[in-house]
């Protein structure tokens, strides 16, 4: 039988120790698919006293993972530490110098510093994987890397973060609100204690560079997307949508324009119809438009320790395989430098939700100040009429430039007769 491939382990948190009971429990499978044994020989983690309901004592631990990442007795570094600098940084660098072959996680660290490790791999003529960073157990990076690499991409669009599409999901089945049940989704481990990455877009974000890069045969652009989260959705938001035929998810779509390469995460309103607004809960999908393909979806678990941990170890056995590909596609020398689109040139049509007391004049306002913006109007809600308290108007728009809503919108918030900023939905049509 051929020698086994040596692993080391850095990080053995969730997603760490997931890949250890896979390992653990698939060996016998994994062995007959590989050809020769996948073995453990090293760890490294911050706290060494720990009990992590795995038995660690057949393997040689280190407290630095950099340190193992050089020193290990191993042919693969599986950098489970999370970060896009740092330890996982550092670990992932001095696998890379010493000629391991690198399996991450990692969004943060690929978005960020994809490019430079893509070339140190190439440099090392080792393999940099990176399945396990995008939607989990959705095999998208070799969809798009491999599956696909026949035909030209035109746009990618996903739901790319399980947290935001569990609070929206919930929050359209239950009419709570986005705090409500925020809180719950941190009692079910479905949101981190500080949800920030998640709720506010940046997660979405590090997920949609790494697959523009490939898509578009780009260098990664972690800061040429516009990012914006879902704090300010609401449970009307929710209803209103659904009334004209939408629902609301947060979607990362990145798409190369004529005025360069667009990226961009933000909430947008899907009509009904679309196979993207039946994914619910906390499952991501990822669909392209492609030249010969068409149009495809992939759709599964994007988090979590199995998920995560079975699109892990997917990429060892590729490495165990010998199957290589360049990390994003093409050779690192060949990824082009595409120009940022600027957000505010993008063009579509638009959900409003206003608050307005129920003044005289104020919908003759707000007419005439997306008239001055060159913006049609294409339907108009209003139900609730008060004479004290501020009530809902909800307004779209036929296509219009984003520039020209945010200016419109800029000028409808200085209106004494609005009540607070108006919450702003893009809408996306097919």
């Amino acid at each position: 039988m051929t020698d086994p491939l040596k692993l080391a382990i850095a990080g053995l948190g969730t997603v760490g120790v997931g890949t250890l009971e896979l390992l653990a429990k698939q060996d016998g499978l994994l062995t007959e698919r590989c050809g020769r044994p996948l073995r453990v020989t090293a760890v490294s983690a911050r706290d060494r006293t720990r009990d992590r309901g795995v038995d660690l004592s057949a393997f040689q631990w280190f407290d630095d993972a950099a340190e193992m990442a050089a020193k290990a007795d191993a042919d693969v570094v599986v950098e489970l530490i999370g970060g896009s600098d740092g330890k996982a940084k550092e670990a992932t660098e001095a696998a890379l110098a010493a000629g391991r072959h690198v399996v991450t996680a990692n969004k943060a660290l690929i978005a960020l510093h994809g490019t430079a490790l893509a070339a140190a791999a190439e440099d090392a003529g080792v393999t940099l994987a990176y399945e396990a960073a995008v939607a989990g157990a959705i095999p998208i990076i070799r969809a798009m890397r491999e599956g696909l690499s026949g035909n030209r991409i035109s746009r990618l669009h996903g739901i790319l973060n399980g947290t935001c599409n569990y609070i929206l999901t919930t929050m359209r089945e239950t009419g709570r609100s986005f705090d409500d049940v925020l809180a719950e989704a941190q009692e079910l481990g479905f949101a981190e204690a500080d949800p920030s990455f998640d709720i506010d877009g940046v997660d979405t974000a590090h997920k949609l560079a790494i697959l523009a890069s490939l898509a578009f045969g780009s260098k990664v652009d972690f800061d040429g997307v516009h990012v914006e989260g879902i704090r300010h959705i609401t449970a009307e938001d929710i209803v209103h949508a659904e009334e004209l035929g939408y629902r609301i998810k947060l979607l990362g779509t990145a798409e190369v324009t004529d005025e360069g390469l667009q990226q961009r995460v933000h909430p947008a309103m899907v009509p009904l119809g679309a196979p993207i607004a039946s994914v619910e809960g906390v499952l991501n999908a990822v669909e392209s438009e492609s030249d010969f393909a068409g149009t495809t979806m992939l759709e599964g678990r994007g988090a979590g320790a199995g998920p995560t941990a079975s699109a892990v170890v997917g990429d060892i056995v590729d490495i165990a395989c010998e199957r290589r590909t360049p990390t994003f596609g093409v050779p690192v020398s060949r990824l082009s430098e595409i120009a940022s689109a600027p957000m505010e040139r993008h063009v579509g049509p638009y959900y409003v939700r206003l608050m307005v007391y129920d003044k005289p004049g104020v919908f003759a306002d707000v007419a005439a100040i997306l008239r001055d913006h060159e913006i049609s109007m294409e339907a108009v809600i209003q139900r609730a009429r008060s004479a004290t308290e501020a009530v809902p108007v909800v307004l779209t728009t036929h296509e219009t430039r984003e520039s020209s809503m945010m200016g419109a919108v800029d000028a409808i918030a200085l209106l004494d007769a609005v009540h607070e900023r108006p919450c702003v939905i893009r809408i996306e049509r097919p």
